[in-house]
């Protein structure tokens, strides 16, 4: 669809704003890459570039909470993410602005992706356990999370549950879905996790690289849980090259048990896609279960 001018006018008096500069539009153009929103490149006549998100005005707490996370990455300084420079609503439309980021035009250093993300998992913790401050969405579902100090009840809860009942409010169910996610306190019982800031959403197309090879990842479902759900979603999707993990291990080696934990984090995901695209995901959240109730 096409935007109002007036939007653009807005969102350039934002950016002006930001930068204490004048900022006159010379060009927006529509880029692809994502399902839920209309983003474009917007040029200003200074020559600077950046990225804007626009969705129903609904959406503006799910780009607050993207910019919230995004700025808790970067704090980090362990990892590249886009800069969020401004969010808002105009013309009846929430808006989120990030810097522009040329991406894939170069070398891919999938190993130093590997090492930042471990860099982040090792340098950021909470006190306050599990969770984060606010809640946000993973992909348009939204995503709870309330603190909490155990961390297979969070999984439990917060998580799995979650999905599952929307998952039911949509018409889907799993015979022994419940049986499952009451043996998740168990499953986990012996594996302690420190509380660590996670992407939340990692998988390919997640993640990139600037023209010198610098990882950066973006679109971010952030709060504090285990490492391994990161690690786990890299692997869901086709997964990352094996230098991604030789660069994590290598930074930050991984835990005894990974592997029996790996399917009951991605079945949260899949439980999602479930809830936003239906079809096969159903049948795929099935042998996940089946697969996870024969642990012992």
């Amino acid at each position: 669809m096409a935007e109002a001018q007036s939007l653009w006018i807005a969102i350039a008096a934002a950016i002006q704003t930001q930068r204490d500069r004048p900022s006159l539009i010379q060009h927006a153009q529509p880029v692809g890459g994502g399902c839920i929103n209309r983003s474009y490149r917007l040029l200003l006549d200074d020559g600077s570039a950046w990225f804007v998100k626009l969705n129903q005005l609904d959406c503006l707490t799910a780009f607050e909470a993207e910019a919230e996370a995004l700025t808790a990455i970067a704090v980090s300084q362990t990892i590249r993410v886009p800069t969020p420079i401004a969010w808002g609503e105009a013309d009846r439309t929430a808006y989120l602005v990030l810097e522009w980021l040329d991406l894939d035009r170069g070398p891919s250093d999938w190993q130093q992706l590997g090492a930042d993300l471990a860099r982040l998992h090792r340098q950021t913790h909470s006190a306050q356990g599990f969770g984060w401050h606010r809640d946000n969405v993973i992909g348009q579902t939204p995503q709870i999370n309330h603190w909490q100090r155990n961390w297979g009840e969070f999984w439990q809860t917060q998580r799995i549950q979650f999905q599952l009942d929307l998952a039911a409010q949509k018409g889907y169910r799993w015979p022994n879905a419940k049986a499952l996610c009451d043996r998740i306190p168990e499953i986990l019982t012996d594996h302690q996790p420190q509380p660590v800031l996670v992407h939340g959403d990692l998988w390919s197309g997640n993640a990139g690289f600037l023209a010198d090879g610098t990882p950066v990842i973006f679109d971010p479902a952030t709060y504090y849980g285990d490492r391994e759900v990161d690690l786990a979603m890299t692997e869901l999707f086709g997964g990352f090259p094996s230098a991604f993990y030789d660069g994590y291990r290598q930074a930050w080696p991984i835990d005894a048990g990974y592997r029996r934990r790996r399917d009951l984090y991605n079945l949260y995901h899949v439980l999602n896609h479930v809830n936003l695209f239906g079809g096969g995901y159903a049948q795929q959240a099935q042998r996940l279960i089946d697969r996870l109730l024969q642990i012992r």
